[in-house]
């Protein structure tokens, strides 16, 4: 009863009828018109912006027409390697001499390349199809490299071809010198088998380390030439002071496509 009294008599004052009432005060005010100006650019933003992943994925440096494993033809003991890794060999060119029952008879590589690997040495004794050396097919040692990526089936399709691809090489410190950059060239249509993978880069062990997690696509990067040491560029400045040797492994992170943050529906 007493706040009703005192709503009656404040009604039977007249002098108090013509007073202002204030609705807000100044600060509620600016308080309300950023929040405006916020939610009218956060709505802008839904409609016209972009959102951009990335896909960060394994790999490895190579070349375009990859590696092969050289086997022995012949059977008895190496008695001579005639070559040695990192040596850039025509195609035909000795490799080993092997004593065999018809005499001393070469082992020779199938097609020019890069010697990466010799396991035969002077002295072992080797039989028909044993693995004896990898060789890199490349024509000339300035050819240049390429990233090969394995990336996980499912996500094959969502790489477009010149996507940029941003490359973390093990053998460089990626703090003090930055990240390899090149863009996508081509995208594998199937995944591939272990087998596949091995028969490409011949190495039965990264081929079984890229397909853990199940058969793989391939994604070709091509590197983006430059004036710095390495002749690549990178996200420093200069990159390396050295040349990134073929064979490295790297990671890859792949720009997808941006997309809108928000879907609209429409009837």
């Amino acid at each position: 009863m007493q706040f009703r009294q005192k709503a009656l008599s404040k009604l039977q004052s007249p002098e108090e009828l013509d007073l202002p009432v204030r609705f807000a005060h100044p600060q509620g005010r600016l308080v309300l018109a950023v929040t405006v100006v916020v939610m009218a650019a956060a709505c802008f933003w839904a409609v016209t912006g972009t959102v951009s992943s990335k896909l960060s994925v394994p790999g490895i440096l190579t070349r375009p027409e990859g590696s092969y494993v050289l086997q022995t033809p012949l059977s008895g003991q190496v008695t001579a390697v005639l070559a040695s890794e990192g040596q850039q060999l025509p195609a035909g060119a000795p490799l080993l001499n092997v004593r065999t029952e018809q005499g001393e008879r070469p082992v020779r590589v199938v097609t020019a390349g890069r010697l990466t690997t010799l396991v035969a040495k002077v002295g072992s004794v080797v039989t028909t199809g044993a693995d004896v050396a990898t060789v890199e097919r490349v024509k000339a040692p300035q050819d240049p490299l390429v990233a090969v990526l394995y990336v996980p089936g499912d996500s094959g399709p969502a790489i477009p071809v010149g996507a940029p691809v941003d490359l973390g090489v093990q053998s460089v410190p990626q703090q003090r010198f930055g990240m390899l950059r090149g863009r996508v060239k081509a995208v594998g249509r199937a995944p591939q088998t272990q087998a596949q993978i091995s028969g490409f880069l011949a190495d039965a062990g990264l081929a079984e380390q890229f397909s853990r997690q199940g058969s793989p696509v391939a994604v070709l990067v091509q590197l983006d030439p430059s004036s710095t040491p390495s002749g690549y560029r990178w996200t420093s400045e200069e990159g390396p002071p050295y040349a990134v040797e073929s064979r490295t492994p790297v990671t890859g992170s792949v720009h997808l496509s941006a997309q809108r943050p928000v879907d609209w529906l429409l009837p």
